[in-house]
């Protein structure tokens, strides 16, 4: 019996551990371990996906496709080591949009039937494969369609080379389904090796071990041996360079940005330093970004060894930095340590959120920190108050049944869950707290789990039959109960409470030129531009605009939460800066708000419309999804 074993027979768990039926071997500190020897039982349906793993699940992908820009395509073949657990006569993948030609069974390519199954919104169509008892091996010979939203194909004109045409895909939550037939739930990982080919001028990337060259011939090998979700299939193909930071980690861009994103992600070896001295060694190898063209839809996505990053960070600064932090924690929280189904997405996010203000506190020190913390509790009731408190999508545990996923991806998993593990901590004490998680991490390495198998473990590991200890960590309160608890603790800044004294002092009438904001960084900006009145006059808002420069500052964060006010006071000063803005970033985060605002009024609804039609083409799926219903 393993000593994993043995504490999951302890834990009363053993039965009940959540891996998708992954059987994929992990490699610990002291022996290696398949699902089956640790005694792992099958994962719950995952209501986001056909397949049905605990019948027959896949564990290897060989990857093998081309990219066509001029017909903006991939295709090519995706072959799959299988289990046939059940020894039945079919395996279920997931399909969104895409043409299925032919299926074959073994290494041999033997033929076999296939069928697509009902179309189901959000989910697509199961692709229903006839396969033999013995069957080890699937190949499925496809092709993407234009329906495919996790490919983003831009004109020359839409990079910053603008040479040459460039593609990225985001396949979180569930479109890697849109273009490679998968089993597309989070709670089945496999390996996969992968030939792509390309335009001979362009290179290839992938969440998976990447050249740091471009040849000449656009035939890309690569090789993940880490068993990943499916929602880490990543692909990128463009004119890229490569610098390294450190002797593990460094950046890929266009060669137009690439001298910026490396002034700017100079300490990405400072935070991996500090986040392997919190929480183990980081087991993925390397640690690289890949800077993309700013339609990209999220701040960044947290792709295995490669992490797709928004040029919208490219502050000049170092001042948006804690990004690369919380993609970095990602690689334990997420990508080592994954949510079994998209109910369970604060294990994801929370954990990454606390683990991120951590990685910023050991550089920056608690002051920092603070701040990150006081914008974060911000938006947390910025969302409380959209969704309404007593709504049910405020609680930690989600239940997304017959809804996108993407419904899930609030503030709620990303700060009501970091403000849960901050009450842990302060319970409990940091030493211990951070005893738990150390051991949380090693214990579901490369594995999925769920809300009910982690509270478990916190029980058993942390709680220890303490009544008191129970009663202030108040599971039920943070995880199944909507909004806040009524005694949680709101964050405190010191370096925000002088912020807050300048605001004052603006609002009793001090001229803003006058005001102390020497060495402000981005976050007391941001945190001031969130203090201004919704209601300004002309002559507030221009003294606030000459006296500061919003309207003309590089900073993405700063230009959004100022672009707010200049909409709700019809400062048409901004309106220049605003067009470019909303053209040229496709950044979900800043595009929701901003048009939301505009579209307040008539008048300003016309004219989100007008920039709209203009700024679609440059927009990811991900951000028209939303956008087309707020604007129809």
């Amino acid at each position: 019996m393993t000593p994993y074993r043995k504490f999951l027979l302890g834990l009363g768990l053993a039965g009940s551990l959540q891996l998708g039926a992954c059987s994929t071997q992990t490699t610990t500190n002291d022996e290696t371990m398949t699902a089956e020897q640790l005694g792992m039982a099958q994962a719950p349906a995952d209501v986001h996906s056909f397949a049905r793993p605990a019948e027959a699940v896949a564990r290897h992908l060989d990857l093998d496709i081309a990219v066509n820009f001029d017909e903006k395509v991939i295709s090519g073949k995706a072959s799959y080591q299988i289990e046939n657990v059940a020894k039945g006569n079919e395996i279920i993948f997931d399909t969104r949009g895409l043409e299925i030609e032919q299926v074959y069974l073994g290494k041999e390519q033997t033929p076999t039937t296939f069928r697509l199954g009902d179309e189901k919104e959000f989910l697509g169509r199961p692709l229903i494969i006839a396969i033999q008892p013995e069957t080890d091996y699937v190949t499925i010979q496809y092709r993407t369609t234009a329906n495919a939203d996790a490919l983003q194909w831009l004109n020359p004109q839409q990079t910053a080379g603008k040479k040459y045409p460039f593609l990225f895909t985001q396949s979180q939550a569930i479109l890697a389904r849109t273009w490679i037939p998968i089993q597309d739930s989070p709670g089945i990982r496999i390996t996969y090796s992968a030939k792509v080919q390309v335009p001979n001028e362009l290179m290839a990337v992938m969440s998976a071990e990447n050249p740091q060259q471009k040849n000449n011939t656009g035939s890309y090998t690569f090789e993940m041996r880490q068993a990943i979700p499916s929602y880490l299939m990543a692909l990128s193909v463009g004119d890229m360079v490569f610098k390294p930071i450190g002797q593990q980690t460094g950046i890929y861009a266009e060669p137009a940005t690439i001298d910026a994103a490396v002034y700017e992600f100079a300490e990405m070896d400072k935070m991996l330093v500090a986040a392997e001295k919190l929480y183990g060694k980081y087991r993925w190898d390397r640690y690289d970004l890949l800077v993309l063209p700013p339609s990209f839809p999220f701040g960044g996505m947290e792709n295995p060894r490669l992490t797709f990053v928004t040029p919208t960070v490219l502050a000049k600064d170092r001042s948006l930095t804690s990004l690369i932090a919380h993609e970095l924690a990602h690689s334990w929280s997420g990508n080592l340590v994954t949510n079994g189904t998209w109910d369970d997405f604060w294990l994801n996010e929370g954990f990454t959120v606390y683990f991120e203000r951590r990685i910023m506190e050991e550089i920056y020190g608690k002051d920092y920190a603070d701040m990150l913390n006081v914008l974060g509790y911000q938006d947390l009731q910025n969302t409380l108050e959209e969704l309404g408190p007593n709504s049910d999508d405020t609680r930690l545990k989600l239940d997304l049944e017959g809804r996108d996923p993407d419904e899930g991806l609030t503030d709620i998993a990303y700060e009501k869950g970091n403000f849960f593990l901050q009450n842990m901590e302060r319970v409990v004490g940091r030493e211990r707290f951070d005893q738990f998680l150390n051991k949380y991490f090693q214990t579901f390495a490369f594995q999925s789990t769920n809300t009910d198998l982690f509270l478990d473990f916190l029980r058993k590991e942390l709680i220890q039959g303490d009544a008191k200890v129970a009663e202030q960590i108040n599971i039920e309160g943070w995880v199944y109960t909507p909004g806040l608890p009524e005694d949680h603790l709101k964050p405190i800044s010191k370096r925000f409470a002088q912020v807050e004294e300048s605001f004052k002092a603006w609002q009793g009438g001090k001229p803003a030129s006058q005001l102390q904001t020497k060495d402000w960084s981005s976050h007391e900006w941001l945190h001031f531009i969130r203090m201004l009145p919704e209601q300004m006059s002309q002559q507030q808002i221009t003294d606030l605009d000459k006296a500061f420069g919003f309207t003309n500052s590089g900073n993405s964060e700063v230009l959004a939460a100022w672009f707010i006010h200049t909409i709700r006071n019809n400062y048409t000063a901004a309106d220049k800066a605003l067009d470019n803005f909303l053209t040229n970033v496709g950044r979900r985060k800043f595009l929701v708000p901003i048009y939301k605002a505009l579209a307040a009024t008539p008048e300003g609804k016309k004219k989100a419309q007008e920039i709209y039609i203009r700024a679609k083409p440059n927009y990811h799926a991900v951000s028209t999804n939303t956008l087309d219903a707020m604007l129809k």
